[in-house]
């Protein structure tokens, strides 16, 4: 499975911003995606996924009320609608992909076996 991100860019605090993530070479639907995030000298951090074959979507707390991540099936993309950006949100968003992440290690990166290429998103002051 081959993932390629896109969307980041610059913005100023309480601006929107929506990435996409678009797959090829796996059975789309089956899989369960997610956002990361990473600012560079610290760890990365799970921002939000949804669950293949119907499952449910879920958030990280810091970004639950703000942020809204979907997937299209029949176009092979999930997008992550990030509202009210804060300076905090300044990172590389990557998304991910798996078939064996379960619900209670849904934010442990280690569940997901294919990453794209990150992108940046700045949010000024």
């Amino acid at each position: 499975v081959q993932l390629q991100a896109s969307g980041g860019g610059l913005v100023q605090a309480g601006d929107s911003l929506r990435l996409s993530c678009t797959a090829s070479g796996g059975t789309f639907r089956a899989y369960s995606m997610a956002w990361f995030r990473q600012v560079s000298g610290k760890e990365r951090e799970f921002v939000a996924a949804v669950k293949g074959n119907g499952g449910g979507t879920f958030y990280a707390d810091s970004v639950k009320a703000r942020f809204a991540m979907s997937r299209d099936n029949a176009k092979n993309t999930v997008y992550l609608q990030m509202n009210r950006l804060k300076e905090d949100d300044t990172a590389v968003y990557s998304c991910a992909a798996s078939r064996r992440v379960i619900n209670s290690a849904i934010a442990e990166a280690t569940m997901y076996d294919y990453w794209g290429q990150g992108t940046l998103v700045t949010v000024s002051s």
